[in-house]
């Protein structure tokens, strides 16, 4: 059985090199969806509580929204970190509270204290989901990814491969010490 939930995520790109109208820096809304799967948990009857899906994603994915994600050969990169030296941000502000741990993968490099995330590769539709499952997939049984921005949208499917313990209390994963980090029980 799957659980399922949705993430809003707003954003500033554009597609360096593209000859197009997406050459521009611009923005979107972005919709994502996970699906999730394992067994369903008999003490609370699901699979895993989307709410915790949602908590579990967006301690990562709040580094996109409202951020400026760029390609790391984008020349407005530096221009764009000149700016936030001038302005006194880029290190951060007071009002910038909606920040995730910094993370550094293969496809993406965050820098939440300037809202700025750095991708391998333009920041498609596509690009997006790539990243979201190499940031996730040790986090969430993942089967599935979709994610849309304005008229654009992609999906992908992944083999469901692991088995993460979890709370038969409250259904969500228990931590590397087989402790429930929501409700204490203990495996």
């Amino acid at each position: 059985m799957r659980s399922i939930t949705t993430l809003d995520l707003q954003y500033a790109h554009r597609f360096f090199g593209f000859k197009g109208e997406a050459q521009y820096l611009h923005g979107h809304t972005g919709i994502l969806t996970i699906e999730v799967e394992d067994s369903t948990e008999p003490g609370v009857n699901m699979v895993f509580p989307c709410n915790e899906i949602q908590k579990t994603a967006w301690e990562v994915l709040k580094n996109f929204d409202h951020a400026l994600i760029l390609r790391e050969d984008d020349p407005l990169l530096p221009a764009i970190l000149k700016v936030y030296e001038e302005q006194g941000i880029r290190d951060g502000a007071p009002n910038n509270q909606m920040k995730g741990p910094a993370f550094k993968t293969e496809l993406a490099t965050a820098y939440p204290e300037c809202r700025l995330v750095v991708t391998k590769e333009t920041m498609t539709v596509e690009g997006m989901i790539k990243i979201v499952y190499d940031l996730l997939k040790d986090k969430l049984n993942i089967v599935k990814i979709t994610f849309s921005s304005g008229v654009n949208a992609a999906t992908e499917e992944y083999q469901n491969s692991r088995t993460i313990d979890r709370c038969p209390l409250c259904g969500i994963a228990l931590n590397e010490n087989g402790v429930c980090p929501k409700c204490g029980y203990r495996k």
